[in-house]
């Protein structure tokens, strides 16, 4: 069996501790790291010192490199006959565009391997003490994404009907968070719905604000919350006060 030559890894939530076994295998055979923004540094490290490292992060406004670009690369680097690893936070599947990566892969008759990752979207709640689900309080809950591409409709238009859930988990939440809880107050949600924002989710930067729905906008303001921060809405945020078992990594 010929073997991958590009491996899209999933970096994990942020603590470098979580990433898989396979995924630091991976990078200790890598010749070539195309990594993201919010790749924890320390990561590369595993990478040989020969590797070469490659910068793709991306935010809201500013990429340092097009996403057909970054697909180019991947495809041009493997070419070359390198074990390319292409680093990506979280899970490469979950929100991280690894879907359009390995098409393009496909589509260039590359050899690829998914290295799944930890979903901030579940270890950062986990971290914060606020299981997404609980037999008592959630047996449901969805993912979605508060980002989308800027158009010229108004704000409500440009996020979709949300999904009916015990808990809902917005990812790259803040840009929209006015309009995400707007539209879930629209939609019947209680604006006494516990809510919980989590900056730098499971890093020693992590900062937790808990609020009602229709509070937590004002609240996020006064604390200043900055992205990447993701969103949690659902009765399992009202555990957090005696599920907090990672409080050193809030002080």
């Amino acid at each position: 069996m010929t073997r991958p030559i590009v491996y899209l890894v999933g970096a994990g939530p942020g603590d470098p501790d979580l990433i898989t076994v396979r995924g630091v295998k991976c990078l200790r055979q890598a010749e070539v790291v195309i990594y993201d923004r919010l790749v924890t540094p320390e990561l590369l490290d595993y990478a040989p010192p020969s590797a070469e490292k490659i910068y793709a992060g991306k935010s809201a406004g500013s990429h340092s490199l097009q996403q057909e670009a970054i697909n180019a690369l991947l495809v041009e680097k493997a070419w070359q006959d390198k074990i390319v690893v292409r680093l990506k936070g979280g899970d490469p599947f979950v929100l991280g565009r690894g879907g359009e990566e390995a098409l393009a892969l496909v589509e260039a008759g590359i050899p690829f391997e998914i290295v799944p990752g930890v979903t901030s979207a579940i270890a950062g709640p986990a971290y914060a003490g606020i299981p997404i689900t609980h037999r008592g309080l959630a047996t449901s809950f969805a993912l979605v994404t508060g980002h989308r591409r800027h158009d010229k409709e108004d704000g409500l238009r440009q996020i979709p009907p949300l999904p009916q859930a015990d808990t809902l988990v917005v990812l790259m939440t803040i840009t929209n968070l006015s309009t995400i809880v707007e539209r879930l107050l629209i939609e019947g949600k209680s604006p006494d719905t516990p809510a919980a924002l989590i900056h730098r989710a499971t890093t020693p930067r992590q900062k937790v604000l808990v609020a009602s729905l229709e509070n937590i906008v004002k609240r996020a303001k006064e604390e200043d919350i900055k992205p990447p921060s993701i969103l949690i809405v659902g009765e399992v945020v009202s555990l957090r006060e005696r599920l907090r078992w990672n409080v050193e990594l809030e002080t």
